[in-house]
């Protein structure tokens, strides 16, 4: 293909990779979910003095870490399935770890499971945060040590724990229960205001435009992710969101200050703005949901390469770390899981983020451990702060979430036992270093080859819709019949509301 020579000769960034973005609009939603999901069981723990089962419970508590971005009937359901997700695969681990304290062979099974773990979440589109915290708690556990008759008990730690992460990531529903999808009709709202501002023509408007239409197609994702349920207020909201495309596809004609404020009324809990318009402009909508959602098993499929280059990059890496003596080999797992990414670019920026946060935060690690050290009570308290500081810092870049939670999970470590810091933070720093390189390697040569093609059929299939749109323009009243769809049917582009698909 002629598209892949300049893929191969391009310089991978690397000052670039580590600049700081805005933060999230919602960044202290899940920096306060996962504090109240943790330190309820944690305290528990403490006041038991059986801090030593912490790790269990931090399994269930830390998927409160999922789904802030999801109308709640599709968060119910979301939660609900990556808290079985979470504790099906610390049950695997637990019998793994179980039955065989062979090294190879836990490293084998860690790599496997990363694979599932990120296809599965990849098909699913479950994140942010992804993959990586299922891998981290599943890895981690292969190596905790086990018999068969505590499996069940912890199994229950971390599924009553997931219970009450559930409740927590369900609550706001009680105040604000279309709060999600306010929110992001009200950020597609503004960011097409931002391009009507520039009229279409100023410096700068193509980057402004992909933003804004970025915005929108996060906008009909929220609407329609809770399925064939509807009602007053999301019917009302679907109605902005076709103002804000009719902006997208018309700035001039648009007065940026009329967006900005029908924006500013969706905040709080107030009657959302009506908006002139039929219903017919909603047509799309409407057949987007009688379309009924590929089978997984064809989501999955697309994703194989990616799932050899999981297992393939964590079980080297893994191997690579015993071969030099660590004896945490699933740090070096993790790294590599955490890597991969839609390209080798952007593999790339993730392990430059990897590397750097990690070693920042294996010094804040050793800077904090003495306060950690002083009393358990003092232990828990830094864990709640850095699971704060994670959620809070990694939306303006990954790095920066990793000087948080580098020192996060070795402190969890010291949970069962207080452990020599020297050792702790040597291995953490050599795990990572091996873990991105081994994993960057295996992204390098274990490539997607058909990716390309999709790409280009994508395109193709978008030149060809917007040709038909062209056409049917000039046509007052086009015939569903003669020309394609009815009025108001978005043709799916990849850049309406119908990208329900797996990833290219």
């Amino acid at each position: 293909m002629t598209t892949a020579t300049p893929t191969t000769t391009r310089r991978l960034p690397l000052v670039g990779v580590l600049r700081l973005g805005r933060p999230s609009d919602i960044w202290f939603k899940p920096a306060f979910s996962v504090v109240a999901a943790v330190a309820p069981p944690n305290l528990t723990l403490l006041a038991l003095g059986r801090l030593d089962l912490a790790m269990y419970t931090m399994a269930g508590s830390l998927c409160a870490l999922y789904g802030h971005n999801r109308p709640y009937p599709a968060r119910a359901r979301t939660l609900a399935r990556v808290i079985l997700g979470m504790v099906g695969g610390l049950a695997l681990a637990l019998v793994a770890a179980s039955l065989t304290t062979n090294a190879v062979v836990l490293v084998t099974v860690g790599a496997l499971m990363a694979a599932v773990q990120k296809v599965l979440c990849d098909a699913t589109r479950v994140g942010p945060p992804g993959n990586v915290v299922l891998t981290f708690i599943s890895s981690a556990s292969l190596f905790a040590p086990q018999t068969l008759g505590q499996v069940p008990g912890h199994v229950g730690l971390a599924l009553a724990a997931g219970a009450w992460a559930w409740l927590v990531g369900m609550a706001p529903g009680l105040l604000r229960p279309h709060g999600p999808e306010r929110r992001a009709t009200a950020h597609a709202l503004n960011a097409t205001a931002a391009y009507a501002g520039t009229r279409g023509t100023a410096e700068g408007h193509d980057r402004t435009r992909a933003a804004a239409a970025a915005a929108v197609q996060a906008a009909w994702q929220s609407l329609l992710a809770t399925g064939t349920r509807t009602d007053r207020t999301r019917r009302a909201l679907e109605h902005l969101v076709v103002r804000a495309e009719v902006a997208l596809a018309a700035p001039a004609d648009t007065d940026p200050r009329l967006l900005r404020g029908w924006a500013r009324d969706l905040r709080g809990t107030g009657r959302v703005p009506r908006v002139a318009g039929a219903d017919d402009e909603l047509l799309g909508v409407d057949a987007e949901r009688a379309v009924p959602q590929r089978p997984l098993w064809r989501r999955l499929g697309p994703l194989t390469p990616l799932a050899a280059r999981t297992a393939l990059g964590c079980a080297l890496a893994g191997y690579a770390s015993l071969a030099l003596g660590v004896g945490r080999p699933y740090w070096a797992l993790v790294t590599a899981a955490s890597l991969y990414q839609a390209n080798v670019t952007l593999t790339w920026s993730r392990g430059v983020q990897r590397v750097v946060g990690n070693l920042l935060g294996v010094l804040v690690f050793a800077a904090v451990l003495p306060l950690a050290h002083l009393h358990p009570a003092a232990l828990v308290l830094c864990c709640l702060a850095f699971n704060f500081g994670a959620e809070a810092l990694i939306g303006r870049n990954y790095w920066l979430g990793s000087v948080c939670v580098t020192p996060m999970a070795l402190l969890i470590t010291e949970f069962a036992r207080t452990q020599d810091a020297g050792q702790l933070v040597t291995e953490r720093v050599v795990d990572t270093l091996v873990g991105a390189l081994v994993g960057f390697a295996v992204a390098v040569v274990v490539t997607n080859r058909r990716a390309g093609d999709r790409i280009e059929h994508a395109l193709t299939a978008v030149e060809r819709a917007r040709e038909q749109a062209a056409r049917l323009l000039p046509d007052p009243a086009p015939a569903a019949g003669r020309h394609g769809p009815a009025p108001g049917l978005r043709l799916r582009t990849g850049h309406g509301p119908g990208q329900r698909g797996g990833p290219a």
